[in-house]
């Protein structure tokens, strides 16, 4: 097996257990290290740290596998894994809320870049490091028979970072079992909703607002509600399905508006008392502010503003600009759903440009309640990053 040597000092984050280790922390690795490969990882005292999987051209180096001197065997630890994850997410399964459920949440499942989630009977995957890519047909293998009555397991391939890894970047491939529909139906408690599993975000839904959705829904009886950035309109058909008065959604993908409107369609409600602007959020809520439109709800659920710790202070002014709008829609005892899904971003800035645009709005808001991605989405408490989404729900008063 090959082998990798720290520098010194370097082996304190895998006392942590903490699963990456950056380039920086290489002191030397053997020639001719294929990407994915598993190797060992020793101190630079000598001591054997663990095994992980080899990704030459990352920034990071190595992702662990295990911890200690005890060797792994490959096969057997990812059909373990998988099976164990799948178990651990049983519960879903069970009382007919939902039959859309992350099955493997990459590092914090101790499978790192390996991504599964689980649509109805279908397994779509993303791949985003050497291990994850160069083990696929394994993992496939595992997803189809532990996940139940899966019918087939496909890779969406056109997820940015497997670049960064040097893994070739498609569309859409199928690992195992049948080609899913082009449209599949999903439950989510008393909703319906069509993904998009080729071309959808992410691997065609956003699974981890599922408890922010709800609480969002209960919030919004005998509500106006504006769901900014809404895609395929979560949000607002949970507020509609809840009772909502009138619901606005805004995004600027037609072809994300195209499917809300289908999902409005499934909820038996049509069109009645819902509208759809394709628009740019940002514009949208200035015109908003000079019309003198106000909402009882507003949903900010934008993506991802910060691919990095460097693109943090750009996004911070974005979020800002945002809330600051919204906070003077919202009508006298209103509510504001806001949440970024920038990992980059911390709860404590996040919550910092929220008292920075309610003080630049000169009005007052109470924090109702917090939420964070879904149950489904554990986070390992050795693995902090793996926490990205946040969200606070605010009262205007």
């Amino acid at each position: 097996m090959a082998k990798v040597i720290l520098k010194k000092g370097r082996e304190r984050s895998l006392l942590r257990r903490h699963p990456w280790i950056f380039s920086g922390a290489v002191e030397l690795a053997d020639e001719g290290i294929e990407a994915g490969e598993i190797v060992e990882v020793v101190s630079a005292g000598g001591a054997v740290m663990g095994y992980g999987a080899y990704s030459p051209l990352s920034q990071i180096r190595i992702r662990m596998l295990s911890f200690g001197h005890r060797s792994i065997e490959i096969g057997s630890l990812i059909r373990d894994r998988v099976f164990a994850a799948v178990a651990r997410r049983c519960d879903f399964f069970v009382g007919g809320y939902t039959d859309a459920v992350r099955l493997i949440n990459a590092e914090s499942d101790l499978l790192p870049g390996v991504v599964v989630d689980f649509y109805a009977g279908w397994a779509v995957c993303q791949m985003t490091s050497a291990f994850a890519d160069k083990y696929k047909a394994l993992i496939a293998d595992a997803v189809m028979m532990a996940a139940p009555g899966c019918m087939g397991v496909s890779e969406r391939l056109d997820v940015d970072v497997r670049a960064k890894e040097g893994l070739k970047v498609g569309s859409f491939a199928v690992l195992n079992g049948e080609e899913p529909p082009e449209l599949i139906e999903i439950k989510e408690g008393n909703c319906k909703f069509l993904v998009d599993v080729r071309k959808g975000h992410k691997t065609g839904f956003y699974l981890d607002q599922r408890e922010a959705r709800a609480a969002v829904g209960a919030l919004a009886t005998n509500c106006e509600v504006l769901n900014c950035f809404s895609y395929t309109g979560g949000f607002g058909v949970f507020a509609r399905a809840n009772g909502a008065e009138k619901v606005t959604q805004v995004d600027i993908s037609g072809d994300a508006l195209s499917l809300a409107k289908k999902n409005a369609e499934l909820l038996g409600l049509c069109h009645i008392n819902t509208d759809f602007e394709e628009a740019d959020v940002f514009k949208f809520l200035r015109s908003c502010r000079d019309e003198n439109r106000t909402f009882d709800l507003i949903v900010l659920d934008p993506p991802k503003f910060a691919e990095s710790k460097s693109q943090v202070m750009k996004a911070a002014r974005g979020y800002k600009d945002i809330n600051l709008l919204a906070m003077k829609l919202l009508r006298p005892g209103g509510y504001l759903a806001t949440f970024s899904c920038s990992g980059a971003m911390t709860g404590d800035l996040f919550d910092k440009i929220l008292m920075e645009a309610a003080e630049d709005a000169g009005r007052d808001f109470q924090i109702v309640s917090r939420t964070r991605q879904a149950a489904d989405h554990p986070v390992l408490v050795s693995f902090p990053e793996g926490l990205y989404l946040k969200g606070v729900i605010l009262r205007a008063v």
